[in-house]
Order: structure tokens, then C-alpha cells, then sequence
């Protein structure tokens, strides 16, 4: 603690600042004068005593700013960094814990962005390397180009284009350059078209229920269709056998509410926020980590919210929250 950290205004500091210095040279000042000191002596010490106050003062008021400049160096340089001490009230505090605050988000900005490089390179590593092995293999007569061979090099095309369709779409969400068609859609329609898309592969039966079966939304279809086909590829993937997958439609409290529900493991209570950060995969849990952050984008964009039922035990509830119309 600094002598004036309890001093909640920068203004008051430097007012206390001055009246400290004028004391100390008017105590010099008469403590010269009834000593009988020459007057000029007397004048230096006085000025050379009022210097050291305002220096022990003013210390610890600008002690704050050298630190933010240190540490704006090291961030500059992407170097690690001691937080700035803010235990002062004043103005100079309130700047040194925003700095702090900004210098945490910066960090963590900067490790998103390494997880980034390091899971991005790893996801287009897998299909790269099994097209190129698969590749030479036909080069070399290894293997023959039959239908077999070439739907193993089509389905790794398929994922690695399904990856950069991925990135851009979070790209350009997170930009904020996303239009939205919107219009009015069929909430029925829009489930069947998602059960479509996802069935087409092996895995759990889905069942639909929409009520009432008329529900209508003012919305961009192909875009809530993104978002149910992720929340049902995930439903689907984590369903044990033998088990179906539930998505659900309904209105509640004015609003639309889309529920995809499974019987598997559940989200952990520790995952439930860091679900929807990007590349955040739980463990045992396969995928890009993309399809739910793209989702919660989509959903935000249409004014709603998207969330995790925590009370579904055991299985999962996905559930995504819409109003009935949109503005825009």
C-alpha cells in the first residue's frame, strides 16, 4: 500500500502533493530562521526537502504508469508480463485494472489463436495424409483406381472441404458479414430437410415432433437448418446403439423452442460453457469442435440463444431458444 492509495481522486493526490511540499519548505524555512541560518542555505534546504516530498508522493501516484509501460513492452514483444499493481482508488487505479483486464483478454487471445494454428494443422493433416498415401499407392500400381478406392479419396475430399467451409463460415460469422435471408419457414418443413441431411449416414434414428404442426418462424431457413444438422450429427454420434435421437418444436412464452435430445454421456458440468468455444472438444469427443460455436453465431444472429439443459441426466438436451419474428 502507497502513502496516498486511499486517496480516491487524482485531482486530491496532487493537491496533497502541493500543500505537503509548501509545509515541508515553510517548516524548513522557520526552523532555519529560528536556528539563525543564513538565508540562502536555508532557501536550498528548504527546496531540497520539498523535492524529496514531492518525490516520495508522486512515487508511488506515477508508479502505476511505469509498470503499464513495462508490461506494454513485454505484451508488444509476446513476452510474459507482471500485472500491473492497482490498489490505488483514484483514476490511475481504474486505468491499471482495465490494463490488467485487457492484458488477460490479449493473452487469452493469443493462446485461442495458437490452439487455433495447432488444431487447424492438425485437422487438415489426417485427410492430407490419407489422400496423399492413397495417391501414391495409385501412382504406383500399388493399388487400383476401383470404386472402393475412389470413395475412400472422396469421402477424405469431402472432409477436408466440409473443414474450410467450417472455417469460413466462423470467419465470416465472428465478422459480422453474415446476411441473413430472412423469411417466413415452415418449422416442420425445416426439421424434416435437417433429418434428411443428417440420415443419410449410419447412426440413430431421429423422431420429430412439432406442435402444433402449422408452427411458422420468420427466419433464414438454410441457416437454422446449419444449426440443426450440427446439433444432430452430435446427438447422433454420442446416441448409444439401439438408443433414437428426439428433436422437438414447440412454442413457449412467445418464442420458438427447438430441443435435440439423446441418451449418451452428456455434457460434463465443466464443459457446458467451454461446449461452444471454437475447437473445444471434449474428451473422447471426435469432430472439428466448429459445428456448435457456427451454431450459437447463427442462433445469435436471429436474436436467440442456444444452451445446454443441464437438468437432462442422463443423455444430452440441446436446446435452442428463437423469437417467433425478426426484424431486420
Amino acid at each position: 500500500m502507497r502513502p496516498l492509495d486511499r486517496v480516491g481522486s487524482l485531482k486530491v493526490k496532487l493537491g496533497v502533493v502541493i500543500v505537503a511540499a509548501v509545509l515541508v519548505t515553510v517548516a524548513v524555512v522557520e526552523l532555519g530562521r529560528l536556528a539563525g541560518w543564513p538565508t540562502v542555505p536555508v532557501t536550498v534546504a528548504a527546496v531540497a526537502a520539498a523535492l524529496v516530498m514531492v518525490q516520495v508522493l508522486a512515487h508511488g501516484m506515477t508508479f502505476p504508469l511505469r509498470q503499464m509501460a513495462r508490461a506494454a513492452s513485454h505484451l508488444a514483444a509476446g513476452e510474459p508480463y507482471e500485472p500491473v499493481t492497482a490498489t490505488s482508488r483514484d483514476e490511475v487505479g481504474d486505468l491499471a485494472r482495465a490494463f490488467n483486464r485487457m492484458a488477460r483478454e490479449v493473452a487469452e487471445t493469443d493462446r485461442l489463436r495458437q490452439e487455433l494454428v495447432a488444431n487447424v494443422s492438425h485437422e487438415l493433416r489426417t485427410p492430407i495424409a490419407a489422400l496423399s498415401a492413397v495417391l501414391e499407392n495409385l501412382a504406383d500400381g500399388v493399388e487400383q483406381p476401383d470404386p472402393p478406392t475412389l470413395a475412400r479419396l472422396v469421402r477424405q475430399t469431402e472432409r477436408l472441404q466440409a473443414l474450410v467451409e467450417a472455417l469460413l463460415d466462423l470467419s465470416r460469422l465472428e465478422a459480422g458479414v453474415v446476411h441473413l435471408d430472412v423469411a417466413e419457414v415452415v418449422v416442420g418443413e425445416l426439421c424434416e430437410e435437417a433429418v434428411t441431411l443428417v440420415t443419410t449416414t449410419p447412426g440413430a434414428p431421429v423422431r420429430v415432433r412439432v406442435e402444433p404442426g402449422d408452427l411458422r418462424l420468420a427466419g433464414d431457413g438454410r441457416r437454422l437448418v446449419q444449426v440443426l444438422v450440427n446439433l444432430l450429427v452430435n446427438a447422433r454420434a454420442h446416441a448409444p446403439a439401439g438408443s433414437e435421437v428426439a428433436l422437438t418444436a414447440g412454442a413457449r412464452d412467445g418464442e420458438l423452442e427447438l430441443a435435440v435430445v439423446d441418451d449418451g454421456p452428456g455434457v460434463a458440468p465443466e464443459d457446458v460453457e467451454r461446449i461452444f468455444e471454437r475447437f473445444h472438444r471434449s474428451a473422447g469427443r471426435a469432430g472439428t469442435g466448429l459445428g456448435l460455436p457456427i451454431s450459437r453465431w447463427i442462433v445469435e444472429l436471429h436474436d436467440g440463444r442456444i444452451e445446454v439443459d443441464t437438468s437432462q441426466r442422463p443423455g444430452c438436451r440441446m436446446v435452442v431458444r428463437l423469437p417467433m419474428t425478426q426484424e431486420r
